[in-house]
């Protein structure tokens, strides 16, 4: 009795686990018969997915049931749960039954308790753009997967104009893919710029308009960011975490260290070849202009958070901000 629950916001892979599944346990030639999509949405999409999967697969392998969007990891009437528990434990090794939710499951539920019993739970979050470090471990993986070899840098600006993103990840890689085909050596950023189209701008590219105190480039990023509806607080949050990380590494820095291992390790970075580019970001500021920046983002985190107009309190705040890392400031 095979039972699935894929859950996340990252579409993209969870298509592709899904493609992979079907693969496994479906014939194509009895695809027709024995595979079942369901929407989650309707009344009665849990209670006929169990029906479905009761009945075997016709002619060669498997059966597979897919109930998509459903919402069984939210709420579960009690009707629902006795049929789940008379049900699970009956279907036959040759269905397989998989439950699709953007949401995580609640835990707290009798009914996500008892499919932690039966079914194998997998998730496919989107990592949050602010983490830079996972954001460039995901890249280098899917790189590997497609035999692209790439520098440092290139993997870097690669991230920079995808976000996290996964299917458009995948889709510029395609194409690095076929443009390095035959080419020796790791693709470098040159390649990135000329190849990848940055097709929306993020918070970290806002960061770096800060750091330079280039004001109106920081105030357009930021209204692109919120014309497409870009979380004020996620942009605060990507902010922050720039901002601190780039602070750990001037600090280390201007105590004379040297040693990259040392250096990460301080600033929580994973990848210690990241800290000969961090030290190039921080090479034209101060320790304390990088300093001087967490109040601003903490009084604008508190404004966001108490229901000030985010627009209005955004631009007045990277204003500030920009303010403080002019030339002149230092």
């Amino acid at each position: 009795m095979p039972i699935y629950f894929f859950w996340g916001e990252d579409e993209y892979r969870l298509t592709k686990a899904i493609a992979a599944l079907q693969e496994k346990v479906v014939d194509p030639i009895w695809a027709d018969f024995n595979e079942d999509i369901i929407s989650g949405e309707e009344t009665e999409a849990v209670a006929e997915g169990l029906y479905q999967a009761l009945t075997p697969p016709f002619g060669g392998g498997g059966r597979l049931v897919r109930v998509e969007k459903t919402t069984l990891g939210q709420r579960c009437s009690d009707a629902l749960f006795s049929e789940l528990e008379r049900t699970l434990p009956k279907l036959p090794d040759t269905s397989h039954l998989l439950f699709t939710s953007e949401k995580k499951p609640d835990g707290r539920l009798k009914s996500t308790k008892l499919l932690k019993q039966y079914a194998k739970f997998q998730e496919f979050a989107l990592i949050p753009p602010w983490k830079t470090e996972q954001l460039l471990e995901q890249a280098a993986t899917a790189a590997a997967e497609k035999g692209v070899s790439l520098t440092n840098a290139a993997q870097e600006q690669l991230v920079a104009a995808v976000g996290n993103d996964t299917r458009l990840l995948y889709q510029e890689l395609e194409k690095l893919s076929l443009y390095s085909a035959g080419k020796e050596g790791a693709l470098d950023e040159s390649a990135i710029a000329q190849l990848v189209t940055a097709n929306a701008h993020n918070s970290l590219q806002l960061a770096k308009a800060i750091r330079d105190a280039n004001t109106n480039h920081g105030l357009q990023l930021l209204a692109d960011l919120l014309n497409r509806n870009e979380p004020a607080l996620k942009i605060v949050a990507v902010l922050v975490g720039q901002f601190r990380t780039w602070f750990l590494v001037k600090l280390m820095l201007e105590k004379g260290e040297t040693d990259k291992q040392a250096i990460a390790q301080s600033a929580d970075i994973n990848n210690p070849k990241r800290v000969y580019f961090l030290r190039q970001d921080v090479q034209a500021v101060s320790l304390q202009q990088l300093l001087n920046a967490f109040p601003i983002l903490l009084n604008l985190e508190a404004d966001l958070k108490r229901g000030e107009d985010a627009v209005n309190t955004l631009q007045t705040k990277i204003v500030q901000l920009c303010r403080i890392f002019q030339r002149n400031s230092q």
